[in-house]
This record gives C-alpha cells, structure tokens and sequence, in this order.
C-alpha cells in the first residue's frame, strides 16, 4: 500500500510547522519545511537573505529538496505522510515574487502529485516576524492568494483547516484524512 502524501500549506506564520511537530509527536511521519534550512545554510556563506537576493538559487534549491521529500514519502511505509509545503509552494512564491522560472519548475508541480493538500489562512493572532521569516500580515495575505492560485492550477481540491489550537487543528486534518 502506498503512503498517502499529505501537504500542510499556508502562508508565513500560520501554524503549519506547529502542526507537523503535533502530527510527529503522535507518531505520523512527517517531512519539515526546508527553506529555514536552505537560509541558514546561505547565511552560512554570508547570504542575508537569499530569496531576496538570488530568488532563483533559493527556489531551486528549494524544489530539489520537496522534490527529495516528494521521492521519500512515495517509498514509506507508513500509510500517511505529512509534509510542511509542497512543490506548488516554489511556484507561488516565485509568482509572488514576480520572478520568472524555468519550465522544470512547471514539470515538477505536474508529476509530484500529493493526494492531499490543506491550507491553512492567515492569523493575525498568532503570526510572528522573525530573523527568517520577514514578510509582514499584508504580505502573507498576498502570499496566500498565491498559494490557492497555484494549487488550484495544479486541480488540487485544498481543504481548509479552522483556527484553533494546535492540537484541534492536527485532529482537524486526520479526521478529513482518516474519512478520505
């Protein structure tokens, strides 16, 4: 049986890391985001902010990694895996970035198929700026847009996922998924 993909999406600071630290600490597996990694690595060599300097290198980058993660959950064992962004990220940020991008980029969104996507809106409540996260609440709003949009090219059906607690919204989406 293979392992139901799972994208856990959302603009800047809205829960979904939170939420895929809930989901490992009940036991799923679960892949992390990748692009504070890909940052602090640039910083690393002296790169403040690498997708704001070189959006293309950092989405690149970015894309080989959900590619790896993508390639990862297709061989588990396990009969779900959640992962924090999907390949459709990289284009909707690139988008929003107004950045042009080669066509591997389109062809990647089009063969790493999730079987799941859920989104989760922005939160004036609970978002948070920080060293690497440097959009403010207009710009993640924008960036959601962004997201549905590019999700929706790619004929995802997004589940919404309701403001709540932590552990509410973790059960949220494994109800939706186990009744899938």
């Amino acid at each position: 049986m293979k392992a139901k993909k799972i994208v856990i999406t959302g603009g800047p600071s809205t829960g979904k890391s939170a939420i895929i630290d809930e989901l490992t600490k009940r036991g799923y597996t679960c892949y992390e985001e990748i692009s504070r990694q890909v940052t602090l690595e640039a910083r690393e060599k002296g790169i403040d902010q690498m997708f704001l300097t070189e959006p293309l290198l950092f989405s690149e980058l970015l894309l080989k990694g959900r590619e790896q993660q993508y390639k990862d959950a297709v061989n588990s064992d396990s009969e779900f895996v959640f992962l924090d962004r999907g390949v459709p990220d990289v284009v909707a940020y690139m988008d929003y970035a107004g950045e042009k991008y080669p066509d591997n980029f389109i062809n990647s969104c089009k063969e790493n198929i999730y079987d799941y996507v859920f989104i989760l809106a922005p939160w004036q409540e609970i978002y948070k700026s920080d060293a690497v996260r440097y959009e403010s609440f207009e710009q993640a709003k924008v960036i959601h847009q962004n997201l549905l949009k590019s999700y929706q090219k790619y004929d995802y059906n997004l589940q919404d996922v309701p403001f709540g607690s932590i552990e509410t919204r973790a059960q949220h989406i494994l109800d939706v998924v186990k009744a899938l």
